[in-house]
């Protein structure tokens, strides 16, 4: 997840005339899939890294903590740079714009694959948060404006699927791919698919213009609308808690001899993860809170099983099953939160939201890699559950704003943005 959304307004979904043509009356199917498949790129160069964790750090001869901060370093690209960046190249035509940060993410999975050097690894590392950070900023807002308005709600959904096939297919097979073949081929594959896609882009894909200044969000005002700090505080802390597991998953099935299980247990994830997106995007409208607090007891009661019962291997598949129910509607969940409790304001708070996750990303992968040698991977799931008392809490306290029962039906055109991975 990363940075702010374009905040083009729904208006501009008719071309410039440097697109060419008159406003579609149709979804441009080719160039949305190729859009998913920008988001499929940046979603799973983010955690890929959780499922080759012991096999990157034998090669790059460092601690398998030291190495989770490849996850680390990424989300602190985008959190230290993406709004700037995004302020800066506001006024760029998109596709330029796309391009550049696809363009990012091939250079730097190529560096980050034959890499044996940690401190190389790293910086690769960031420059790929980089790339994400300007390629989250108009992602949504590029889908938006290349549908007419009446059907720019099915163009976003489109374009963002890639998140939770990379989700429940990218992480599994990156993984599966790293330990037939090496960790490295796996993000050469990446490599290779960012490549392909360039192509896909500058042949299918239309033009737009870019922001004026006027349009770009105003942050701090934002935090004084009632809801929008409840909805960051429990995004900061249910991601926090989601990522000290996650990024060190492959290291924590080790500890349990089920290293061998890594892409499998991943798998069985990311499928109750498509589960949850599908119920929490069907009910969202009613049970909003509901589905929030349901998400978090989810979470906490697949913590609580790999803490107290993770001796018994299937007990650790039915944590998974849990885990993945719970945390795969999360970051709809959160984010429309956000867009609802903010408003007209609503461009700044997911601006912030997405902001926070990766600072907590970045804060899971650092305190994950304390854990680890200051105690062993047996604190993750006990940490989880205790980072997510609050979250319960807050979520049960800020019922009138923030977390209400139901949400009012959001008008025709209004944007949204997913931030998950």
């Amino acid at each position: 997840m990363s940075t702010a959304p374009d905040t083009a307004p729904a208006a501009a979904a008719a071309p410039d005339p440097a697109s060419g043509g008159e406003a579609q009356q149709k979804l441009p199917l080719f160039a949305l899939l190729a859009l998913a498949t920008a988001v499929f790129i940046t979603s799973l160069t983010e955690t890929l890294p959780a499922g080759l964790l012991p096999a990157m750090s034998q090669d790059l001869r460092v601690s398998e903590s030291a190495t989770g901060q490849t996850v680390t370093v990424y989300a602190i690209g985008t959190a230290l740079t993406a709004i700037p960046l995004t302020a800066a190249t506001a006024g760029w035509r998109r596709k330029k714009l796309l391009l550049t940060a696809m363009g990012g993410f091939a250079v730097a999975n190529t560096v980050t694959a034959v890499s044996t050097v940690y401190e190389l690894t790293m910086v690769a590392r960031f420059v790929a948060g980089v790339a994400a950070g300007l390629a989250w900023a108009l992602l949504a807002g590029y889908a938006r404006r290349m549908a007419p308005a009446h059907l720019q709600g099915k163009a976003m959904a489109i374009a963002m699927a890639g998140i939770p096939v990379a989700l429940s297919l990218g992480v599994p097979a990156g993984t599966f791919l790293g330990d037939w073949l090496g960790w490295s081929v796996a993000f050469l594959a990446m490599t290779a698919l960012t490549v392909l896609l360039l192509v896909w882009i500058a042949v299918a894909v239309p033009d737009f213009p870019g922001q004026g200044r006027g349009e770009r969000p105003k942050m701090l005002p934002t935090l004084r609308v009632p809801g929008v700090t409840p909805v960051l505080f429990v995004t900061l802390v249910f991601v926090l808690a989601h990522t000290i597991l996650y990024a060190y998953i492959a290291t924590y099935l080790d500890d349990l001899g089920l290293g061998g299980s890594t892409g499998l247990l991943l798998l069985v994830f990311g499928a109750a993860s498509l589960v949850s997106i599908w119920v929490v995007g069907a009910q969202i409208n009613r049970r909003l809170r509901g589905l929030t607090v349901g998400g978090a007891l989810l979470v906490a009661l697949a913590a609580a099983l790999l803490a107290l019962l993770s001796d018994t291997t299937a007990l650790v598949y039915v944590a998974a099953v849990l885990w993945g129910l719970g945390w795969g509607g999360v970051p709809t969940l959160l984010q429309t939160a956000a867009g609802d409790a903010g408003g007209e304001s609503a461009d700044s708070a997911q601006a912030m939201l997405v902001t926070l996750w990766n600072v907590a990303m970045a804060g899971g992968g650092i305190v994950g890699g304390v854990l680890l040698d200051a105690v062993g991977s047996t604190s993750f799931p006990w940490t989880v559950l205790l980072l997510l008392l609050p979250v319960i809490a807050v979520v049960l306290y800020a019922r009138r704003a923030g977390f209400p029962s139901q949400r009012p039906v959001p008008q025709a055109g209004t944007a949204v943005t997913d931030p998950a991975a």
